[in-house]
């Protein structure tokens, strides 16, 4: 699989794999599927693996920490989020998870952006996975918390890299302005924008991307099927989009990418991988899946040659924006 590399040379892999569904996001995952998920997207060449305390309460972490142990420590990046600690919560551990998770309510997360509460986080994590270290730590959602995130908190993950501990710091947000401002005022390596440049949101490309470019600053694409909109060769009626149903209008621009498509033998999801990837500034395009068939079926995806026919007839179309070479 190719690779790409940030400014400080650390190397990932232009797919990698997104482990919430190992913390049982909407449903249980069971330990054969988490097994096989892992198998799947390394002997598909896989190579980079992104997780958080957030995914299922550690159970994410604490999966993808068994799975990679018993790999070869330098042939793998693993990245972790900050900013949620996991608190003892028995109070509520006979209740299910109210943030998307099927894990038990205990622990319970607690914001906390200080340096203090980054250092604990990333203590807590190692513990989680049994691994020796990271290769990666993003701020996780600081939306609400941003002044301290920005500040205090992304310090403290630039003092870890100083340190030597990790090699690449940044942050994950589903909003792209926020992962602009953070890039004029930090020196990061990385940010993951989750949903905002796709075939159908094109909001980074107004700000975030040519800034990363400028800047130097990989971009890890997620949420490029926008929960559902283009993860199938067509749209469902009741198709998914941010996590909530999907817009007619939006679910029609689909219809149409996908008839584009569709005439030059490709697939919707399989273009909108190749779509983000096009762009200089992304590094690598996150992509989560549930057991070995979801995960081949991505790596299949990306192996896709699309024609670029498709981008012009879609630019002139008016469907998607022309990326910059």
């Amino acid at each position: 699989m190719r690779t790409r590399a940030t400014k400080r040379g650390l190397e990932l892999t232009e797919l990698g794999y997104g482990a919430a569904q190992l913390g049982n996001l909407y449903r249980e995952t069971t330990p054969q599927e988490a097994v096989e998920s892992i198998d799947t997207a390394w002997a598909g060449g896989v190579r980079y693996f992104d997780t958080a305390p957030h995914y299922g309460v550690g159970l994410s972490e604490r999966r993808i920490g068994e799975e990679l142990a018993r790999r070869p420590r330098n042939e793998f990046v693993l990245s972790t989020k900050v900013g949620r600690l996991l608190v003892p919560s028995p109070e509520t551990a006979s209740e299910r998870d109210g943030q998307g998770f099927d894990v038990p309510a205990d622990p319970r997360r607690q914001w906390d952006f200080s340096r203090d509460g980054i250092l604990r986080s990333v203590e807590d994590s190692l513990r989680r996975t049994g691994l020796d270290r990271f290769d990666i730590l993003y701020l996780h959602d600081p939306d609400d918390f941003f002044e301290q995130a920005s500040t205090e908190g992304v310090g403290a993950l630039i003092e870890l890299r100083e340190q030597g501990v990790v090699s690449a710091v940044g942050a994950g947000m589903n909003h792209a302005a926020p992962l602009a401002e953070l890039i004029r005022r930090a020196d990061v390596d990385l940010v993951m924008c989750a949903g905002r440049f796709t075939l159908v949101d094109d909001e980074a490309l107004r700000d975030l991307l040519p800034l990363a470019l400028e800047r130097g600053v990989g971009v890890v694409a997620a949420g490029v099927y926008n929960s559902g909109l283009l993860g199938r060769d067509r749209p469902a009626a009741d198709a998914t989009f941010d996590y909530g149903p999907a817009p007619a209008e939006l679910i029609d621009r689909a219809n149409r990418i996908a008839d584009v498509c569709e005439a030059h033998g490709v697939t919707l999801p399989a273009a909108a991988i190749a779509y983000v990837l096009r762009h200089p500034a992304v590094t690598s395009v996150v992509v989560g899946a549930r057991g070995r068939s979801q995960v081949q079926q991505n790596l299949d995806r990306y192996q896709t040659s699309v024609p670029d026919a498709v981008w012009t007839e879609l630019v002139s179309a008016g469907l998607i924006q022309e990326i910059p070479s």
